[in-house]
């Protein structure tokens, strides 16, 4: 009587049949079996007695089964494997995947079963436990999960070409309602913003938001010190809510968003839809949320999402911040000799005594640059890339002294210093062609070696000789001429006291007209 058997309640239930006086072929057609099989079985139950008297029941009737009755047998190409026994036994001791040790068998060049084969065979070797696990059920407004899935192709209207669409998945732990929102990329800015929407959308914040590992909010991901991302932890601590990252590759850690979300939107709001371009497909989807997810009858809670989101969630949400949070990215730069940090292609300043460092740039409206946790720099956005937006005190100050040099500057540098010096650096400036900026900054770099009132007094004493160079002026100074208490008289003039004659007539010169 060897061969596959049936089911122990089929069996049961067959010779109850037979016994209430139904035919092998009644009973054959009934339960659509072959008239072989009833007999099969009729013929086992009438050897254990079973015809008559009273039914024994499931468990002693399947433990009659199991010792009189032969199972299945084996699988194809099982006894070409058993053979093989020991040998797959010391590879599998030796940690070699089911895979190697079939090709391992192939390579002895008689072994003829099929990878399928030796694959059941590890099994059965090795039979594995299932694992339990505890649904986790979270009371209204403590629990939001999240996650993106691809959407397919959509079309952009700000570029006119079809992109890669993904749909953002916010859904409340406790009545399962959610907000969907399509997007074209999975950046820091765009994540932030879907949360910001969602929580908008249903009217405030949950008190915990569960998310997987990706990189827009989780930098690096490990089971007990993930490390979060800087702007999504700024935006947490905006809208009051905690972070909680699932363990790593435990995607079913948020399950409610993974199969009941992102799944169920793919099946039910995406699957067999065209949309004219992403802006109607976000429109849709508002609307799937309430009319077509949020009034099924949940296959877990029995319930419609949105009636238990109006009844019991909304309330024990938490108060949405009385501004929303304005959008911003946070990213490491280093600061460069230039005294300058890069960051979306325009160029920042930052005060020179950070060259080297690594500092953190926040940009939202606009930049801020930090040192750790420190506000070293502010500045407007740049409004194009290659923009330079810089504060001159970021510079080294003997640098910024030839960054600043014009005549203007220059000249209200010398009217600081006195009237001499003031007009001296006037005439030496007016001077054409020849640019004299640099002779009138070194002249006025001599205040602060020898100061200021010995500049004055030096520039007086070479304007009264007349002499209007830096070497002249270096030359007073080194020579102390310009603490003399007394300035000389200046050359004199020739006075004459009669008309100049000619001594000789100009005919001499000309001959006559």
């Amino acid at each position: 009587m060897a061969g596959r058997r049936k089911d122990v309640l089929d069996v049961r239930e067959l010779i109850r049949r037979v016994r209430l006086g139904d035919g092998v072929r009644r009973v054959a057609r009934d339960m659509r079996v072959s008239r072989k099989t009833v007999a099969k079985y009729v013929s086992w139950a009438t050897g254990q007695g079973l015809l008559s008297g009273e039914l024994v029941e499931a468990g002693e009737f399947k433990r009659r089964l199991d010792a009189s009755l032969p199972t299945a047998p084996p699988p194809r190409g099982a006894f070409k494997v058993e053979r093989y026994r020991e040998q797959i036994q010391a590879l599998r001791a030796k940690g070699v995947e089911s895979r190697a040790i079939y090709d391992r068998l192939r390579e002895a060049g008689e072994f003829t079963a099929s990878y399928s084969a030796v694959w059941r065979f590890v099994r059965s070797l090795e039979p594995v436990t299932p694992e339990g696990f505890v649904r986790v059920e979270t009371p209204p407004g403590d629990e939001a999960q999240v996650d993106f899935g691809f959407a397919g192709i959509m079309y952009d209207p700000a570029k006119g070409i079809p992109r890669r669409a993904w749909a953002f998945v916010m859904t409340l732990s406790y009545s399962r309602h959610q907000c969907v929102e399509l997007v074209f990329d999975q950046e820091v800015d765009t994540w932030l913003r879907c949360h910001r929407n969602a929580f908008e959308w249903f009217g405030g914040v949950p008190k915990r938001v569960v998310l997987d590992n990706l990189k827009a909010a989780i930098i690096r991901h490990a089971l007990h010190d993930p490390v979060v991302q800087r702007a999504y932890r700024e935006f947490a601590e905006h809208y009051g809510f905690l972070i909680s990252p699932c363990r790593p590759r435990t995607p079913r850690h948020k399950g409610k968003v993974e199969k009941g979300g992102v799944h169920y939107v793919k099946r039910n709001f995406l699957a067999g839809r065209a949309f004219t371009d992403i802006h109607e497909a976000n429109r849709k989807a508002l609307v799937w949320c309430v009319e077509t997810a949020g009034r099924r009858d949940h296959g877990t809670t029995r319930q419609q999402p949105l009636r238990r989101f109006d009844e019991a969630e909304r309330a024990a949400l938490l108060a949405l911040p009385a501004a929303p949070y304005e959008l911003a990215t946070w990213k490491k730069a280093k600061l460069h000799a230039d005294c300058h940090v890069v960051f979306e292609g325009s160029f920042y300043s930052a005060p020179h005594r950070l060259i080297g460092k690594t500092l953190w740039v926040r940009a939202g409206a606009g930049v801020t640059i930090y040192l750790e946790h420190e506000v070293v720099a502010v500045h407007p956005r740049a409004r194009q890339r290659g923009q330079r937006l810089t504060h001159n005190d970021h510079y080294p100050p003997e640098k910024v002294a030839g960054l600043m040099a014009c005549p203007a500057g220059c000249l209200k540098r010398a009217a600081a210093i006195g009237p001499a010096t003031h007009k001296l650096i006037g005439r030496l400036l007016e001077e054409r062609p020849l640019d004299r900026l640099r002779t009138a900054q070194g002249i006025l770099r001599l205040g602060d070696k020898f100061s200021s009132r010995r500049l004055e007094a030096a520039c007086s004493r070479a304007l009264l000789f007349d002499e209007v160079s830096y070497g002249a002026i270096k030359r007073i100074l080194d020579r102390k001429l310009d603490l003399i208490s007394s300035l000389p008289s200046p050359p004199p003039t020739l006075q004459l006291t009669q008309p100049l004659l000619f001594v000789r007539p100009w005919t001499d010169f000309f001959g006559n007209a």
